[in-house]
């Protein structure tokens, strides 16, 4: 395996693990927790979905080495969503509490899935290349972030605009980093394609 698929798995079984946590968080936002959270949960429950035929499609064709690996990984994060929800549906009868508890579990999985290019964008800096963040990806974090984060701003969530601030300001520097470094991988190109001519 080459350095560059060694990286490509790395930083795909981390997004999975990350992104499979906030996707799990519908749950957070369901009525027995905080009532008129539609919006949250329809978008999340969406998440849900749509992660997880990520996770089914990567676990159907990784090799068995890897597969092994994403679903004990898989277990260990179930497990810790599993015990956070019984926690709050059956241990804490008092709705404030139950809310603090899954609003804090969510603003920690939320910020950790947002922290997850933290690696990509020091390689970015490192190699002066765009390669492995794409365009796209870095554009929805930022547009997906802010608003979710002026949405709880307005709301005056707590549990929506801490880690959706987060997810604004990594957005924005990743945009920024792609600006500065988006033509060097072109500029590289070009030069090799001089020397072999």
């Amino acid at each position: 395996m080459s350095k560059d698929e060694a990286l490509h798995l790395v930083f795909g079984v981390f997004g999975n693990a990350t992104g499979l946590f906030l996707f799990l968080s519908p749950v957070y936002g369901l009525p027995f927790i905080s009532k008129n959270n539609f919006l949250v949960s329809a978008i999340n429950g969406t998440g849900a979905a749509v992660e997880s035929i990520y996770v089914l499609i990567f676990l159907v064709f990784a090799p068995k080495k890897e597969k092994a690996k994403i679903l004990g990984l898989l277990c260990c994060i179930l497990s810790v969503f599993s015990v956070v929800a019984l926690v709050s549906v059956f241990a804490i009868h008092d709705a404030e509490k139950r809310k603090n508890l899954c609003g804090f579990a969510a603003t920690i999985f939320s910020i950790i899935m947002y922290a997850s290019p933290l690696s990509v964008m020091r390689m970015v800096i490192k190699t002066k290349s765009v390669e492995y963040m794409p365009f796209l990806l870095s554009l929805f974090v930022f547009l997906c972030g802010t608003s979710w984060f002026i949405y709880g701003l307005i709301g005056k969530d707590v549990f929506l605009f801490v880690p959706n601030g987060f997810g604004c300001l990594l957005g924005t520097i990743q945009l920024i980093l792609y600006a500065i470094y988006r033509n060097t991988e072109l500029g590289e190109n070009s030069k090799i394609i001089t020397i072999q001519a």
